[in-house]
């Protein structure tokens, strides 16, 4: 195996060579440190390497195994984590020129379950400032510059979890951890042909990461298939009381495809309105070997509730409240992105009549869509309808015709899964999402390994000559 194709093979495959005694944790997570000191930094993927961190709990991890004690299917795997979650002793810079000398004393609560689960955590990855919650314009709108996809530099690799797409995009990790308020998993997942899962809200606690939206943020992992991701969840979810909002029990995956056929429902898509013919043929081809694993494909709508005009009233005062301070400082003038500073300061005087009207629609949403639940398992859409767009052009005209889901499930909470369907004809990567009902991670965890088992897509990697 070339050194390159280390971390094509994914977590779970990885762990298990490390368990078998054909790796060891310190080789793998030494090649990690290198592919992200070199490559990473061409992508602007790094926040801060853990090197001295890594190399400590490789040892560790490979003691422990030798002597017998393997804690799970993770142990001894190199992954790296958003830069907004607390890491003790490390800086974590919340990818914001205005805190980029903050350091905590503590972990979070996901970064010590996976290192309890014996995972290595490599490095911080790079992101949106303040995961974009002003509402930013451009790319570059990061203390670290901005996200490249690595199938292409001249183009973003989404937000705000850029770095964590990056780096398992471009192969320089096995896994990383990002996290959602409204398509921040999704959105670089899609664009840098990674399988990334959202959870429901509530499933992975959010002590000890950064509060952008209260009520709507969510953790979850970024890997190379659903079946990593699934592990991976299965590491870091389950209540703690450090997150009161964090759900018992414990949630535990089953590898495999579905247990029985499901009934999908195709979210509507204006294809021929946002110029997406690629999207639409691969959206098909991905429809087509469904259906030949026996699956019922139907098209739906759900109820009519102004999902979007809610979340974005939501995200905005939530947002307000959680930055207030720095809003109300001088600091907030060092954000990269000046639409973003106009964004957060517009946010203090949002009325607080759209808050509660936003938390009615909720509701009503909520309820109105339980009916969906009873009579589709999964809902299925492209993750977003073009490939990765241009890193220097204004996103405001670039996602005109991006398309996407993510209003209503960040909205209500649900569960989703982008995994890869296939390129553009320009070579980009297109996503194909999964929605489930809450907590149902496991059907569309299940229907994404039994997709990712009869296509190939997820295994692509870009050329390994990155330029800047």
């Amino acid at each position: 195996m070339a050194p390159d194709e280390l971390f094509e093979m994914g977590a779970t495959e990885l762990g298990r060579r490390i368990h078998a005694g054909e790796l060891t944790s310190v080789e793998v997570t030494e090649r990690a440190l290198h592919l992200l000191d070199t490559r990473g930094r061409e992508l602007n993927a790094v926040a801060e390497l853990t090197r001295d961190l890594a190399m400590s709990q490789a040892k560790a991890a490979d003691a422990e195994i030798k002597s017998g004690k393997i804690r799970g299917p993770l142990h001894g795997v190199p992954f790296g984590a958003k830069d907004l979650l607390a890491t003790k002793n490390i800086p974590t810079r919340w990818g914001s020129p205005a805190h980029k000398d903050q350091v905590f004393d503590f972990d979070a609560t996901v970064i010590s379950r996976l290192r309890e689960a014996g995972a290595v955590l490599v490095a911080k990855l790079g992101m949106v400032e303040l995961a974009g919650g002003g509402g930013y314009e451009y790319a570059y709108a990061s203390l670290h510059g901005p996200g490249k996809c690595p199938f292409d530099v001249t183009k973003w690799s989404g937000g705000s979890s850029s770095g964590s797409g990056s780096a398992v995009g471009a192969g320089l990790v096995p896994f990383a951890i990002g996290t959602e308020t409204w398509g921040s998993i999704m959105c670089p997942s899609a664009f840098c042909n990674v399988t990334g899962l959202r959870p429901t809200y509530g499933r992975v606690p959010r002590h000890g990461a950064m509060a952008l939206c209260f009520s709507m943020d969510k953790i979850g992992p970024m890997a190379r298939s659903a079946e990593d991701c699934g592990h991976i969840l299965q590491a870091i979810a389950g209540f703690t009381p450090l997150d009161p909002s964090s759900e018992n029990p414990a949630w535990k995956y089953r590898s495999g495809r579905p247990g029985k056929k499901l009934r999908i429902g195709l979210l509507p898509t204006d294809y021929k309105k946002n110029e997406a013919p690629d999207a639409e043929k691969l959206f098909a081809a991905a429809m087509d070997v469904l259906r030949k694993q026996g699956h019922t494909i139907t098209e739906m709508k759900l109820p009519d509730f102004p999902y979007d005009q809610a979340a974005s009233a939501i995200v905005g005062i939530e947002g307000a409240s959680a930055f207030e301070n720095l809003i109300r400082s001088p600091k907030i003038e060092l954000l990269a992105d000046k639409t973003q500073v106009a964004g957060f300061l517009a946010s203090l005087s949002l009325p607080g009549v759209d808050y509660l009207r936003a938390l009615k629609v909720r509701t009503l949403a909520g309820q109105a869509t339980a009916e969906v639940w009873k009579k589709f398992d999964v809902l299925a859409a492209p993750t977003l309808l073009q490939g990765a767009p241009d890193i220097t052009k204004s996103l405001n005209d670039t996602f005109g015709k991006m398309g996407g889901n993510g209003g209503p499930g960040n909205l209500l909470g649900w569960p989703s899964i982008s995994v890869p369907m296939g390129m553009t004809s320009t070579g980009l990567p297109l996503g194909l999402e999964f929605t489930g009902a809450p907590y149902n991670e496991q059907t569309i965890l299940s229907l994404a390994a039994a997709y990712q088992s009869k296509t190939e897509f997820h295994r692509a990697i870009p050329g390994r000559n990155l330029t800047s």
